[in-house]
């Protein structure tokens, strides 16, 4: 199935965060709630929109709120759509 968000819209792919840290800390689940995730974009609004999407692009891995956004489930696997604004920043 083929998807593609309308107007300012993204589609974002969760990415599994990391729950050791680099001096080998294992986090608890608890430590990664209410923070940001990293997500991958999937899909972007083709189309003309009255904000600048020019920042984002298929394929970058972005951070977005836990919780902005829609949830959808499609041929089994979870996605989210946001609106641009909700994205924070972008991962390189």
């Amino acid at each position: 199935m083929n998807i593609e968000p309308l107007f300012d819209r993204v589609l974002l792919k969760a990415v599994e965060q990391e729950t050791v840290t680099n001096s080998g800390i294992i986090l608890p689940e608890s430590a990664t709630q209410e923070r940001p995730s990293m997500y991958e974009i999937i899909a972007v609004w083709s189309g003309k929109s009255d904000r600048d999407m020019s920042g984002v692009s298929v394929g970058d891995r972005v951070l977005a709120w836990q919780y902005s956004g829609d949830e959808v489930k499609l041929d089994g696997q979870e996605y989210k759509i946001v609106a641009v604004e909700y994205i924070l920043a972008k991962v390189k």
